[in-house]
């Protein structure tokens, strides 16, 4: 009889051991858990971007060997605003920038019959350029590097223009013919990687910058007639990127802020 009460009481006690266990593992507090992830602050970034264009452009109507010129000496200087979307998705970035570069054309020979397609008499041309790109940015970061997505608008002004060609009237070599636009203005993106050696950041892009405004003001020479040509181009660049304010941890006023609230306390 003592031996069955003693079994009982070790089946009754087992259950009980393991509740206990399982609420103690269940209290301790996971390391995983507990760890708290790396906070991006909502903070300034200015930088400067050197790069190089291969230029072409759409054209209506249709022209063929066209060639995608190197263009070298593509300048920007950007301000990029870091915040947080909702205050709590630290993945959104305003980019704010003056850039001066190119855009142009040019058309391979026809190796049999040595004929090239013109533009105007012009075999190929160089337009300088200076823009003003406004670009929301998507980012990921995983220190220390980071995703670039960016997408925005630009203004401009085509400020000269050098062309060549066999039949080229000499005095538009360097010079705009009346009919053809000098505002520039359209669409840019494109993505790229940047690496983070905190203050400073190397930003790795390639842009494709596509032009809304015609070479051409249409129908200039005919009330029956359109042709254009659009630019569009693809920019190589790479940017060393200050932070202004701290990226990440604690920032200076937040630290003021608790070093006031524990001298005068919290209200």
């Amino acid at each position: 009889m003592r031996r069955k009460i003693l079994t009982l009481l070790l089946l009754l006690c087992i259950p009980a051991a393991f509740g206990a266990r399982a609420q103690a593992v269940f209290d301790e507090p996971d390391e995983t858990q507990t760890q708290k992830t790396e906070m991006i602050n909502d903070y300034l970034l200015i930088g400067a971007s050197y790069g190089v264009t291969f230029s072409n452009m759409y054209y209506a109507p249709a022209k063929h060997n066209r060639a995608w010129p190197f263009m070298p000496n593509y300048f920007c200087v950007t301000v990029t605003k870091f915040s947080k979307m909702f205050d709590k998705l630290p993945y959104f970035a305003l980019v704010v920038g003056a850039a001066h570069g190119y855009e142009g054309f040019a058309f391979k020979r026809d190796p049999q019959t040595g004929y090239s397609q013109t533009v105007d008499n012009a075999e190929q041309a160089t337009i300088e350029v200076f823009e003003i790109p406004a670009l929301a940015q998507i980012h990921v970061d995983f220190y220390p590097g980071k995703l670039l997505a960016n997408v925005g608008v630009y203004g401009g002004w085509r400020n000269s223009i050098s062309r060549s060609g066999p039949n080229l009237e000499p005095e538009f070599e360097n010079a705009f013919r009346p009919y053809e636009n000098r505002w520039d203005y359209g669409l840019q993106g494109g993505g790229g990687f940047g690496l983070m050696f905190d203050p400073v950041e190397i930003h790795f892009n390639a842009t494709i910058r596509w032009s809304w405004s015609s070479l051409y003001q249409p129908d200039y020479a005919s009330q029956y007639y359109y042709r254009y040509a659009y630019p569009i181009d693809i920019i190589a660049t790479v940017g060393v990127h200050f932070q202004l304010t701290k990226r990440s941890g604690k920032t200076t006023s937040q630290l003021r802020r608790e070093a006031k609230d524990i001298v005068y306390g919290t209200h």
